[in-house]
């Protein structure tokens, strides 16, 4: 029976057969060196009678280079949801505001360079916090300033972090009014 189209032999002709049983001996035999004449016979896995790798692959086969790829858009294959780190991309973006930010944010823009989305959300956050951490210095010598700033932060913290999980399935940015369209223009300049 042929299953596979580039077999031109059966595989039982090729196949090595086990040695018989022997019935004689209650123990098991010692292993021992293959001989001389196995050893010199054609090599049933040699890789002159497999054919090549990309023989296999599902891609279309083009040409390469430039335009090589997507047939629709004649675009390359991006995969919109493919991260640098081996995190998801959500739980990346949310990352961004909850790794002491602005430090994430900083942390994520130095580690992270295929994902737009991941990149948005460091850059929000960098800025976002980093003035809101000058407003703290500024406002340093009011314990009921720096109090209220801190509820602030947190409750920035826990809703843009909500945003950046909830929005990532359509890749969907919530930007702040000012510091989103800075980070967007970043993003889209990079």
């Amino acid at each position: 029976m042929e299953f596979a189209p580039y077999q031109d032999t059966t595989p039982e002709a090729n196949r090595a057969l086990s040695p018989p049983p022997r019935r004689s001996s209650s123990r098991s035999p010692h292993p021992r060196s293959p001989t001389s004449q196995n050893r010199a016979g054609p090599n049933p896995l040699s890789s002159a009678t497999l054919p090549p790798p990309s023989h296999f692959s599902d891609e279309a086969q083009t040409s390469g280079g430039f335009g090589a790829g997507d047939v629709e858009g004649g675009r390359l294959n991006v995969n919109l949801f493919e991260t640098s780190l081996p995190i998801r991309l959500d739980y990346e973006a949310m990352l961004a505001y909850l790794l002491l930010p602005p430090a994430g944010g900083v942390f994520l823009l130095v580690t992270e360079h295929k994902s737009d989305y991941v990149r948005f959300h460091a850059w929000q956050s960098s800025l976002l916090f980093a003035a809101i951490f000058v407003l703290h210095l500024i406002f340093a010598w009011s314990s009921v300033l720096s109090w209220i700033l801190l509820v602030i932060d947190l409750g920035l913290i826990g809703f843009l972090t909500w945003r950046a999980y909830k929005d990532a399935d359509m890749l969907d940015r919530f930007e702040v009014p000012f510091f989103g369209r800075l980070a967007t223009s970043f993003v889209d300049s990079e």
